[in-house]
């Protein structure tokens, strides 16, 4: 009499991966589309708030404007465009010179170095032109991501995601990112939106940072995004159900 083997269950693992992740992601991807959307509303014009004319007046104000406010940097740059008002001029510019010009802003010697070394590289490098492309850009002394994608989305209408202090502060609190490295956090956000969209949700969550979600008293009351925020301070309705009763208390 033939036995008949028993079945035995498969020892290999299942080749399908769990949806938890890629759920997760998704999730996490169309409430980023929401906030957007709902930006967009707040803010119909996504604008730059440093004053400029050129890329290379751009390039220049943003180099300034490490630690330092929009407002200090465009008091500054008028003069300092007045007397360069090319990459040609400033390349050839007295340190000491632009070092008067731009102490208001703040590490003024760094800064004005920087400048003078970012307009002779554009000289000597590019043929008197910003460069379009990230990796020319951040070549440049003083110029590191957030500046070379400020540059290339304002100005250029490329793709670019700066991410300064109010952009990593908000994407936090938001919920889109736990990262504190700003590449990281480009590089997360990036993924959550479409190329073209890039720049201007970076403008809108600075200027939302800077109207409504304040760094240290955010105005959660007055936010369009409240609802979305699980940082929120404003208080929440929980409806908690007694098991031995039946009732239900509003909290």
């Amino acid at each position: 009499m033939l036995s008949t083997p028993s079945s035995q269950p498969s020892s290999q693992p299942s080749s399908q991966p769990s949806s938890k992740p890629s759920s997760k992601k998704s999730e996490l991807a169309k409430r980023t589309t929401n906030i957007l959307r709902r930006l967009k509303r707040e803010y119909p014009q996504a604008i730059c708030e440093l004053t400029h004319e050129s890329a290379f007046q751009l390039l220049a104000a943003t180099i300034l404007s490490a630690q330092c406010t929009d407002v200090r940097v465009n008091m500054v740059t008028p003069g300092l465009f007045k007397s360069y008002p090319t990459p040609a001029k400033l390349a050839m510019a007295d340190i000491a010179d632009v070092e008067k010009l731009v102490r208001s802003t703040g590490f003024y010697q760094t800064k004005a170095k920087n400048l003078i070394g970012m307009a002779s590289q554009v000289m000597t490098r590019f043929g008197g032109e910003v460069p379009r492309e990230l990796e020319d850009l951040v070549t440049l002394p003083g110029v590191g991501r957030k500046t070379a994608n400020v540059v290339r989305s304002v100005v250029f209408d490329l793709p670019g995601l700066p991410v300064d202090t109010h952009v990593g502060r908000l994407s936090r609190r938001l919920g889109l990112t736990v990262q504190d490295d700003p590449v990281k956090v480009e590089r997360e956000l990036n993924a959550m939106l479409p190329p073209p969209e890039w720049g201007q949700f970076s403008l809108r969550l600075i200027l939302h940072g800077r109207r409504v979600c304040d760094a240290r008293k955010p105005k959660c009351g007055e936010c369009s995004l409240e609802d979305l925020c699980p940082s929120s301070l404003v208080p929440r309705k929980r409806i908690v159900t007694k098991k031995a009763t039946g009732k239900t208390d509003n909290k």
